[in-house]
């Protein structure tokens, strides 16, 4: 069978994404585009009224590509509203986040995997999840799932559940199975990745998981996936600082600077708390990557508050910036909050935060000019994506998936040499 994944929103879907192609090619269905395939599987996210209405587009587009085509919907948009998923063109099959596990069971009822037809030798079975068989570099490994800190403006937790975390003796399994089919670094992911293992049986926490796979026997590189500033501890920064292992990149949505806003949003930690955060990894590692999520124009935001955060974003340490214009979802707190931001200020919002952000990633391009930073070469080998979360334009004549040194030459455009 030939299928195609169309996967939308965070990392989380795009490890579960992952996951699916991964047990997909194990029972021997091959990946085409989605004109072509027999399935087709949209990987929904919602975390915005943008969002859902991309899901919405791709579900028509592939009924009007390749109206033959199963089509199979799963992830947030469906877990929150499956009803406006099946009603949409075309005999769409939605799955709730809690099945989407199930999914290739119930494509495949009874079909054996090829490890189990040709065993464990080279072949179709051995080649399934390379690199270069699913075009990514990067091992996308959920560790956890779910929320239990709901904010007020998030729908994600209605559509994750509570917080599950993944035993250490099974990622340790996924980083070496990783390790084997080729590739080189694994992406840490959660819902809300700092409360890991919390729910376990002894419990443990993010930093127990973090010194496990430091001792990994493989020679795989780790990178850190989102991280809420009141999860990320001295310790975690000095131990990622330390262990020469895991990236030097740090994503730590602030979401607002002003305190007052903070609130309303129901995050559980102030500006000061999160600027001693950013202060600590700039300080143990000058050359991090610190990304950061901000929301323009939520409820109640007066000019005052809009100028707090460009401010702070203006003088602070981070490197790059995700802006969302506050978009209301259904079901949760801050639709019922007063003091509704006008569309057009909302607009005028964020367009200013993303032109202050592009002034930050701008100066962080031009801090490293004439720096060697270590990195892997992306697909087709003439970008590099540097340790520190720079995608940095090379000359050709390397494969994807190589570790590589480059020099940065050159920051408008990002370019660099290989060492």
């Amino acid at each position: 069978m030939r299928y195609a994944v169309a996967t939308f929103g965070c990392r989380v879907n795009q490890a579960d994404s992952l996951q699916l192609e991964m047990e997909l090619r194990a029972r021997g269905c091959t990946r085409a585009s989605i004109d072509d395939a027999d399935l087709v599987v949209v990987n929904s996210c919602s975390v915005t009224a943008t969002a859902d209405q991309g899901v919405r587009q791709m579900l028509r587009r592939v009924n009007r590509l390749n109206p033959d085509a199963r089509v199979l919907a799963t992830g947030c948009y469906v877990s929150r509203d499956p009803d406006t998923i099946a009603e949409l063109p075309g005999a769409v099959t939605v799955v709730s986040n809690d099945e989407k596990h199930t999914i290739v069971d119930r494509l495949l009822p009874g079909e054996e995997t090829t490890a189990s037809r040709f065993g464990d030798g080279p072949g179709a079975c051995g080649a399934s999840v390379s690199p270069v068989a699913i075009g990514r570099v990067a091992f996308m490994l959920r560790v956890q799932t779910g929320c239990d800190q709901p904010c007020s403006y998030c729908v994600i937790p209605s559509t994750r559940g509570r917080g599950r975390s993944l035993d250490a003796a099974r990622v340790l399994a996924a980083v070496g199975h990783a390790a084997d089919c080729g590739f080189k670094e694994v992406v840490l992911t959660g819902v809300h990745l700092g409360s890991y293992g919390r729910d376990l049986d002894p419990s443990a926490c993010l930093l127990d998981l973090l010194r496990t796979l430091d001792m990994h026997p493989s020679t795989v590189t780790f990178r850190i996936s989102s991280l809420e500033p009141m999860d990320c501890p001295p310790e975690v920064v000095d131990f990622v600082a330390a262990s020469g292992r895991f990236a030097p990149h740090f994503h730590l949505p602030l979401q607002h600077a002003s305190d007052a806003m903070l609130r309303r949003m129901r995050r559980p930690y102030t500006l000061d708390i999160y600027r001693r955060v950013v202060d600590r990894v700039r300080d143990r590692m000058p050359h991090a990557g610190i990304g950061s999520d901000l929301i323009a124009g939520f409820p109640g935001e007066q000019d005052g508050d809009a100028r707090l955060t460009r401010d702070y974003v203006s003088s602070s340490p981070l490197t790059y910036v995700h802006v969302f214009p506050y978009s209301p979802r259904p079901g949760t707190e801050a639709t019922r909050l007063d003091g509704r931001v006008a569309g057009s200020l909302v607009r005028e919002r964020a367009r200013g935060l993303r032109e202050v952000g592009a002034d930050r990633s701008a100066r962080f391009r031009n801090s490293l000019v004439g720096a060697v930073r270590p990195g892997l070469t992306l697909e087709g080998g003439g970008v590099v994506l540097t340790d520190n979360y720079l995608k940095v334009s090379v000359p050709p004549g390397h494969g994807g998936n190589e570790r590589v040194h480059v020099q940065i030459t050159s920051a408008e455009p990002l370019a660099g040499e290989i060492q």
